[in-house]
């Protein structure tokens, strides 16, 4: 199987505008950053959790916790045998009880990551309310899982791919629309 890049979506200003926009959205829905917590989804959803938090502590001059969540254990497939899950660390060092939660990934498609991290989230306490943010939403739902914060919205065919790219992990930054062949 190989990437072709087919068309750059998003360079690194682009993706700063697009977060800096929905971290104003998440104040603005919430009437402040009280009582709001950042759950970032491994990988790339941490790197994008941890810059709307930083994004909402500038404009509202209040730390916002940060965790990290693998949902891979909750997902429908897990056991798959024509997949090897790659395990990484869940830590989450706050309570979740009564908060908004802010669930952020980079790429939104099926719902099923989402429905597994909710599962996880759910596992952990009894939130007030848990928000989606994500930087693409591509279409192509298989559950009724939606955002409620996008960067981009875009219908993709079944043999195209967004590859989001962050510094902290890819060395440059940018979302990309890719044709796997």
């Amino acid at each position: 199987m190989t990437l072709k890049e087919k068309k750059i979506l998003m360079d690194g200003a682009d993706m700063k505008r697009a977060l800096d926009r929905i971290a104003h959205e998440i104040i603005e829905k919430n009437r402040g950053s009280e009582n709001i917590v950042f759950v970032g989804m491994q990988r790339r959803g941490i790197v994008l959790a941890k810059r709307l938090a930083a994004s909402i502590a500038k404009v509202e001059g209040k730390e916002i916790p940060v965790g990290t969540l693998d949902a891979t254990f909750y997902r429908d497939d897990y056991r798959s045998p024509l997949k090897q899950p790659e395990i990484r660390a869940t830590d989450i060092p706050f309570s979740i009880q009564d908060k908004t939660v802010v669930l952020v990934d980079d790429v939104l498609y099926t719902g099923r990551t989402i429905r597994a991290a909710l599962d996880a989230l759910f596992d952990m306490g009894r939130p007030r309310t848990i928000r989606l943010a994500v930087l693409v939403d591509r279409g192509g739902r298989e559950l009724p899982i939606g955002a409620d914060f996008v960067a981009l919205s875009l219908k993709t065919a079944a043999n195209e791919e967004v590859a989001v790219k962050v510094q902290e992990i890819d060395e440059n930054e940018g979302v990309a629309l890719v044709e796997i062949n």
